[in-house]
């Protein structure tokens, strides 16, 4: 199982790179997960956006769906020999009017997921839990059916202990880290300092900070994260084209932003 990192910036895009986006792929599979802004040139680096099997959103702010009309016009306008498959897009219904935007004919369908149920999707197994956050959003842990390879990404969220059942004994834990400490009980946002805390609690492999502030000392947020985590818990700064290789060692094959 393979996470590649196509944007991680919080709210809105800075110096060149886009907002939260990121391809999950295991046996020739390829899941978006969000489509934040810069997604579609950032996945046209290492994919054609053609062969996407199958996108999953957390929720509708526009941070985590701005890509996602040009990414259904690119399928529909795109100029191919044979037709493009319709691609399902997996949400959640408590916004119906965003979720209804899912479906363009003959392009993209939309398909509705739920907190208590799992879903199937390609080689993945994926359970949902609802997060704190002004409208709703999903976490979710992704299992790799044929390996038991677990990937659990918190969409955006404020602290809540279920994450640490949650995201238990994750290889990555993928987490919305968009304050510095000395701001927690946030609303919508981990802080790094709970972002370590809970990583460590669950006994995860690997932390992802993402989901990044544009101000501040990224530097300084990865030690606060790191602290809470421990020194043993491998924590990274997301940055766009990270490839994280889901395999025994939870290895990481990208550079981390300094």
């Amino acid at each position: 199982m393979k996470l590649t990192v196509l944007g991680c910036w919080g709210a809105y895009p800075y110096q060149g790179q886009g907002t939260s986006s990121y391809l999950l792929e295991s046996a020739g599979f390829h899941l978006l997960i969000d489509a934040g802004s810069t997604t579609l040139v950032q996945l046209e680096k290492i994919l054609d956006p053609l062969k996407l099997d199958a996108v999953i959103l957390s929720h509708y702010h526009h941070d985590h769906i701005a890509d996602l009309g040009v990414l259904q016009y690119y399928r529909q306008l795109y100029p191919t020999l044979t037709p493009t498959p319709v691609l399902p897009i997996y949400g959640h219904t408590e916004d119906r009017n965003h979720f209804d935007e899912l479906t363009l004919s003959g392009v993209s369908e939309g398909h509705a997921y739920f907190e208590a149920e799992e879903l199937k999707l390609g080689p993945f197994l994926i359970t949902f839990m609802k997060t704190i956050h002004p409208v709703p959003c999903y976490a979710m842990r992704i299992v790799e059916a044929s390996t038991g390879k677990v990937l659990v990404f918190t969409g955006d969220s404020g602290y809540l202990e279920s994450f640490i059942p949650f995201a238990q004994s994750a290889d990555v834990f993928l987490v919305d880290t968009y304050l510095f400490e000395g701001n927690e009980n946030h609303h919508a946002h981990f802080t790094a300092k709970e972002a370590g805390t809970i990583a460590k609690a669950a006994k995860v492999k690997k932390l992802i900070l993402t989901h990044l502030p544009q101000h501040g000392s990224l530097i300084e947020l990865k030690a606060q994260a790191q602290k809470a985590a421990g020194s043993h818990l491998p924590v990274v700064l997301a940055q766009p084209q990270l490839v994280i290789e889901i395999t025994n060692e939870a290895m990481n094959k990208g550079v981390n932003k300094q």
